[in-house]
């Protein structure tokens, strides 16, 4: 079976598997996997099928206002909801099952929204790649009764990006891009000020390089900057650099770092040995 012919074949099951329900509520970032279930929630449910989008400390400015254009793009009716996960103790302690208590504000939100819509069903943009990896926030979709389609279907990261292809959506090429809260090494406090000073700086950074995939990492009063492996090379250059130093000293950091491996996914989770990591998915499941 060649690429096309596969994602062919896994749109019609996710086509068939959201007219099993009357409706649907997605949890809806704007992202690749998410734009994916909406789309064909939509398609197969129509004005049946609604989005939900999170207002949150630890989303950037840029990515709602994506959503919102995304949204509007595949016709589907989009709400919103406004999460305070900053004032959860156990998120903000910033250990490495953080995404659990996330996950568990957002889905005790749009369970509220579903009941007050009649909506049977919250769906998630979880694909089946995810399940290989640490994810607590799985478990917390699990408690709030959020199912993945994707993940249900095995579709993983590469056959999300065909469908999407074949569908004609913006999103199909677009990079991973997790919360803010993501940039924050663990242990370290997670506040609203804190996420909003990251978020500022990468807006200057993308400003200045626009690199595809970016990350600016705080490790207390130090800066750790990733970009692309292949995007490196454009953060070479000493006035670029002096001016990206000072712009981030002048949010209240210490020291300015660049990465020389670039980017990789879960970078912080090297600081963990792997019987740490262990533990943690152990406890969470």
């Amino acid at each position: 079976m060649t690429h096309m012919e596969d994602a062919n074949s896994k749109l019609s099951e996710l086509i068939a598997w959201f007219k099993k329900f009357n409706n649907v509520l997605v949890a809806f970032s704007g992202g690749v996997d998410s734009t994916l279930v909406a789309k064909v929630a939509y398609m197969a449910l129509g004005d049946k099928a609604y989005a939900a989008t999170a207002r949150s400390p630890s989303l950037p400015e840029w990515e709602l206002k994506e959503a919102v254009e995304i949204a509007k793009l595949i016709g589907i009716k989009q709400f919103f909801v406004n999460t305070n996960e900053t004032a959860r103790p156990e998120y903000v302690r910033n250990m490495p099952d953080r995404c659990y208590f996330c996950k568990e504000e957002l889905y005790n939100k749009l369970s509220e929204l579903a009941a007050s819509l009649g909506v049977e069903q919250i769906v998630d943009g979880t694909n089946f790649d995810d399940l290989k990896d640490f994810r607590p926030g799985i478990e917390a979709a699990r408690k709030y009764n959020v199912r993945s389609p994707l993940a249900e279907l095995g579709i993983g990261k590469e056959l999300v990006r065909e469908i999407s292809r074949l569908l004609g959506l913006p999103t199909a090429p677009k990079p991973s891009s997790p919360c803010l809260a993501s940039r924050i090494a663990y242990g370290h406090p997670i506040t609203a000020e804190l996420l909003k000073k990251v978020a500022m700086a990468e807006e200057f950074i993308r400003t200045h390089v626009n690199p595809r995939v970016l990350r600016v990492r705080v490790h207390g009063d130090i800066v750790r900057i990733e970009v692309g492996k292949d995007e490196r090379y454009l953060m070479f250059d000493t006035n670029l650099m002096d001016r990206i130093a000072t712009y981030i000293k002048s949010l209240g950091f210490t020291f300015v770092t660049l990465d020389l491996e670039g980017y990789r996914t879960g970078s912080f989770l090297e600081s963990l040995r792997k019987t740490d990591k262990h533990a943690f998915i152990e406890n969470l499941t």
